[in-house]
């Protein structure tokens, strides 16, 4: 058997660097390139071998490691899941800042590959700088911290441990239904400890997409409920794009008259005026669709966790005899809330389905409804979304419309955590399925414009619009000048409402006063134009809502990432729509507010539905 004598870390390297994924007939890498912050613990041993890599595993220099990782899981997100990244770090503070990432990537059932440094498996020099020492077992380390928010872990403590670990972190990455992050925790001397790898381990490897099909019991099972089925609907999730099901989604629906609504990964799953989208689902949901959620008797979830919000806390779909079927690759997802699961790939799913329903379609009285709803709903859509006629301070919808509408249908917007994601969900017209990137699994604050540094890498060619919160940005804002040395070009839109203003909306609904969340007259006024722009990028700040076009035109034309600042009124949000969320209010209320809310909770609960 022929050998090559290499480093870990370089076996390592050369290992992932020979990974490809076939999409339709094209073969790419597999891995994008490697993000990586170097310190004492990859700095002697990854550090050499990622540069020896050179352009067949490409190396990029963040600003931060949560931050590297958000871009690196979005990167992934954007290829739906086919092509990924992995991130190298120190060990101490700088693997630990990873692990929110791994949290956002495991929620998510986003693949990215984390290999913190580790501490020396010889333990000769223990304990090392930033080491954590565990009292009572010394296998532990601060690496450990990643188990919970991994799919697969390992520590590599022999470095002929990577010829088994290796391939199984890919098949988990690779795996429709386990797809999440793998982390290899990476001591320092083991990093460059040689070995006689067999040759054959680093042979070229093309992965191509899995598509399980149904159970033909559990296939049969769902098409009689269909049949039956006089108020059906569908829920399309994320697993609806990372599956290409769009057109099949679309042409199923639209032949069997079958109103669908999106949860937010699942947004953009149908184009916005496509007859059947119904619009967003749940909390953060349109009038149009929750309407109908609320009289289902049969509802098709497909690649969906069906989470709360989507749900409306597990009170939106309120008919008694409600028949859910949860159409899903994993089988942990597809038996949740009692269930009909149909275990499948979601386009291979869609298509069973199809050929077996004959004739069969929704009755038209329902299609109808459906079809006036979104009318309705549309027009609404309109009217939150117009420019101000005042001249207070603009609402995130509006200016998120004026966004919209500059942007166009097929460019991408990102966002993540507070008010902006249930504004976007109600409101942006999405043209395509990537032209929606918003991370909600996790709700994130600090993800967008690292996420959007990822989701640019990914798709060059499209213009991205990040849209974030002065909270957000405040959090996380070092990636702009990671975008502006990697010349991936980003236009931001900061809203800045002085403050986290979506949970102090949140805080006075639950009966309780504004407390902590918004900046009073004595803290500074942050230039924050002026800080993007000492980060490399171009930046201004707009005195209102009608100077934001102009604004934006600017930032096309600049060559490099431009950040637009408005102001904002934390005190609004859209009404219209939307469903009830279960946040626990107290149960000794003090005070008219508080006692009036806790009242409104009990009512509201008295509507979950309980179940698995």
């Amino acid at each position: 058997m022929a050998t090559v004598r290499l480093t870990m870390a370089e076996a390592l390297v050369r290992y992932l660097a020979a990974q490809a994924v076939q999409v339709d007939r094209r073969v790419m890498p597999l891995f994008g390139g490697v993000f990586a912050i170097f310190g004492h613990g990859n700095v002697a041993g990854m550090g050499p071998a990622l540069r020896a890599a050179g352009a067949r595993l490409p190396t990029f220099r963040a600003h931060n490691e949560q931050a590297m990782a958000h871009a690196a899981i979005a990167y992934a997100k954007t290829h739906a899941r086919r092509r990924m990244m992995a991130c190298t770090t120190s060990i101490g503070p700088g693997a630990t800042n990873m692990v929110t990432a791994a949290a956002l990537a495991h929620v998510n059932r986003l693949p990215v590959l984390l290999l913190p440094g580790d501490v020396f498996a010889d333990r000769r020099p223990d304990p090392v700088l930033q080491q954590i020492e565990n009292f009572g077992d010394p296998t532990i380390s601060a690496n450990d911290c990643f188990r919970p928010v991994s799919r697969y872990w390992d520590r590599i403590t022999r470095p002929e441990q990577i010829l088994t670990s290796l391939p199984a972190a890919l098949r988990v990455l690779t795996d429709p239904a386990e797809c999440g992050p793998a982390t290899l925790a990476l001591p320092q001397d083991v990093q460059t400890e040689s070995y006689d790898y067999p040759a054959d381990f680093f042979r070229p490897r093309i992965h191509r997409l899995r598509r399980p099909a149904p159970d033909a019991g559990d296939l049969a099972a769902a098409v009689t409920a269909l049949k039956a089925a006089r108020k059906p609907m569908i829920v399309a999730g994320g697993g609806v794009k990372y599956s290409f099901a769009e057109d099949v989604l679309a042409g199923f629906a639209g032949r069997r008259g079958i109103p669908v609504a999106e949860t937010q990964a699942g947004k953009g799953s149908l184009a916005w005026n496509h007859p059947a989208n119904v619009g967003s689902i749940g909390v953060t949901g349109s009038s149009a669709a929750n309407a109908l959620a609320a009289q289902a008797d049969t509802v098709l979830a497909v690649g969906t966790r069906m989470g709360d919000f989507a749900t409306g806390s597990r009170a939106l779909f309120a008919h008694r005899h409600l028949t859910l079927i949860q159409l899903n690759v994993a089988a942990f997802d597809a038996a949740k809330h009692g269930a009909l699961g149909l275990v499948a790939d979601a386009k291979t799913g869609i298509e069973a389905l199809e050929a077996k329903l004959g004739r069969w379609h929704a009755p038209a009285a329902w299609t109808g409804r459906a079809a006036r709803l979104i009318r309705g709903w549309q027009r609404t859509v309109d009217r939150l979304v117009a420019p101000a006629k005042t001249n207070g301070l603009p609402s995130d919808a509006q200016v998120l419309g004026a966004v919209n509408r500059f942007a166009g249908r097929r460019n991408m917007v990102v966002c993540a955590a507070g008010g902006l994601p249930g504004e976007l969900h109600k409101l942006w017209r999405a043209g395509d399925s990537t032209a929606y990137h918003v991370e909600y699994g996790y709700s994130c604050m600090g993800y967008e414009i690292a996420g959007g540094l990822g989701a640019k890498l990914a798709a060059p060619r499209r213009e991205v619009y990040v849209l974030v919160g002065d909270g957000s940005y405040l959090m996380m804002n070092s990636e702009i000048a990671t975008s502006v040395a990697l010349g991936a070009k980003l236009m931001i839109v900061m809203l800045d409402n002085r403050g986290f203003g979506c949970i102090n909306r949140l805080q006075q609904a639950c009966g309780g006063a504004p407390f902590n969340n918004l900046l009073d007259t004595a803290a500074p006024q942050i230039d924050f134009a002026a800080h993007a722009r000492s980060l490399g990028a171009g930046a201004e700040k707009v005195a209102s809502l009608a100077d934001l076009p102009e604004a934006l035109a600017r930032a096309r034309r600049a060559r490099r990432t431009y950040v637009v600042v408005i102001d904002t009124d934390p005190a609004i949000s859209t009404g219209e729509g939307g469903a009830w969320w279960d946040v626990a209010v107290s149960a000794t209320p003090r005070g008219r507010a508080a006692k009036a809310a806790r009242a409104a909770y009990l009512r509201a609960r008295r509507r979950q539905q309980l179940g698995a």
